[in-house]
């Protein structure tokens, strides 16, 4: 199978049909290609191979405004490159391929070999749980599109952890058994793409210029795809270092050595390029507190915190080196017009896989500038507030029916208590994010007095609260009754509050709108 000729990637059409496409169909079709179909952690790993192949087929662009003019040229460049190096995209075969390594033996004669199901991180193999799947112990069979597509996710998104040793070029692999996290799952980064109306306005939208790279990486950081100077063995050190330390190199990750057996279907993997810390592109660097000291980290993806809590960090432009900000193609946009942001990851706990998320979310122009971020964050502030309120409330009610929640031994049970209010909390506020984005289009709404009170947003947030304890809190006895009462004093004792509870103003009644099957704001 060669990755340039035959369809293995799949998409979305303009019309909704789907179905799959080549590497050259993705660039010749790609403007009748409404989206990608695939699961976030694969969207980012395809996302970054047809970035880093378009770049190459340009060797640009040059600056921003050799971006502005390159993007009739992709689907044409693209297949002349593909046409060129269409050899180091064959998956099989004696000679160059895609993302493996060769010559790799096994360690050991009586090796096995690694099963093929390893190379798709949601499966349950090895030590894989099987939160996501309950076959571990069964024969799998992959088809070569399968494989292709798991082949590279795997390289971009494989979990650090005890690994199997082989000899590359008759020298071991590093590492000696033990491998550090892929480079797109290295703290559970949280990652951001900008989105068009096809494949092909998606792809010139992440485009980095030279200019771009050398301000943000340092000069001659540009590099080349791994493909096209393939490390010999470990201690190969120019192909090494352009493999993990350029901007191309690292698009399309060596971080493990792998080569597929043909019979039986197995595989020997083991331990590939070290990475160390890099500024991904599609990441968002902020500010967090690490035993007292303020830190510099990639967001990371969360199961408890959803992502639009985080769209004030996530649009901040990044400037240099040494600045925060979210993905660096927002230096793309002018500022002037609303865009959409895909935001997406792989939650890991260190080398356990948690889960998957994603987020579309449909931005207005004012959320690239100061005072639309620090609205928006104000907003998610007043929310996370009413939650600290909703905890409290919870707790008097239960106090009152001489359950006290505050003493030291019962803090697991206050966590249980609460976590169903609060979950209900922030699942009812999540359906009003367009309010919120209203607000940070015209902070006019919320008054130089910040009276959110007064704006659908702030009027979400606080019939949520109420929602969330009423269900948490039954009040059918009088001792019910008066305990509810009490922790609903609680629950709207700030100003402004009561006179919500006072008013019983009507529920927003406008709803977030959906794309692709997924929410979007």
């Amino acid at each position: 199978m060669n990755l340039t000729t035959d369809p293995w990637i799949p998409v979305v059409w303009d019309d909704g049909a789907s179905g799959a496409v080549s590497l050259a169909d993705a660039f010749a079709c790609g403007h009748d290609i409404r989206d990608l179909s695939v699961r976030p952690h694969e969207r980012i790993a395809v996302m970054r191979l047809l970035i880093c192949i378009t770049h190459a087929a340009l060797d640009g662009p040059a600056d921003a405004d050799d971006w502005k003019s390159c993007r009739p040229r992709i689907g044409p460049s693209a297949l002349e490159y593909l046409k060129r190096w269409r050899d180091a995209f064959e998956l099989f075969g004696t000679g160059q391929r895609f993302l493996q390594v060769s010559p790799l033996q096994k360690e050991k004669d009586d090796d096995e070999g690694n099963s093929l199901s390893k190379l798709d991180v949601m499966l349950a193999t090895g030590n894989n749980p099987t939160l996501f799947d309950n076959a571990g112990g069964a024969d799998r069979a992959f088809s070569p599109m399968q494989l292709a597509l798991n082949l590279l996710t795997f390289q971009c998104f494989s979990p650090g952890g005890r690994i199997g040793v082989a000899l590359w070029a008759g020298k071991e692999t590093l590492g000696k058994g033990s491998s550090n996290h892929a480079p797109c799952i290295a703290g559970s980064m949280l990652h951001a793409v900008l989105r068009g109306r096809t494949l092909l306005e998606t792809l010139h939208l992440n485009l980095l210029s030279k200019a771009q790279v050398a301000q943000l990486f340092g000069q001659n950081q540009w590099g080349q795809p791994v493909w096209e100077d393939p490390p010999r063995h470990s201690t190969d050190t120019a192909a090494v270092a352009n493999g993990t330390s350029t901007y191309l190199g690292r698009l399309v990750p060596l971080s493990r050595t792998i080569h597929l057996q043909d019979d039986p279907p197995t595989m020997i993997l083991a331990n590939g390029l070290k990475f160390l810390e890099w500024r991904e592109p599609t990441a968002t660097v902020v500010v967090r507190t690490n035993k007292g000291q303020p830190q510099r980290v990639s967001m990371r993806a969360s199961l408890e915190r959803a992502p639009w809590r985080e769209l004030h960090s996530l649009t901040v432009k990044t400037i240099s080196q040494h600045t925060n900000g979210g993905p660096l193609a927002l230096q793309n946009l002018a500022g002037d017009a609303p865009f959409d942001l895909w935001v997406g990851g792989l939650v890991a706990d260190q080398a356990k896989l948690l889960d998957t998320a994603e987020s579309v979310f449909h931005v207005p122009a004012a959320m690239l500038t100061d005072a639309g971020q620090r609205t928006y964050e104000e907003g998610v502030g007043l929310a996370q507030d009413i939650e600290f309120r909703v905890r409290r409330a919870v707790s008097v009610y239960q106090k009152e029916l001489g359950n006290n929640l505050d003493r030291a031994e019962m803090r697991e049970q206050r966590r249980r208590v609460q976590a169903k209010a609060v979950f209900q909390f922030w699942t009812d506020v999540e359906r009003y994010v367009n309010h919120l984005l209203a607000v940070a289009e015209d902070p006019a709404l919320v008054g130089l007095d910040k009276s959110w009170y007064k704006t659908d947003w702030g009027q979400a947030v606080y019939r949520a609260a109420l929602t969330a304890f009423e269900q948490a809190c039954p009040h059918a006895t009088a001792r019910q009754i008066r305990a509810y009462v009490l922790g609903r004093r609680t629950l709207f004792a700030a100003p402004g509050q009561q006179q919500v509870e006072e008013e019983a103003q009507p529920w927003p009644t406008s709803t977030p709108t959906r794309r692709n099957g997924r929410r979007s704001y």
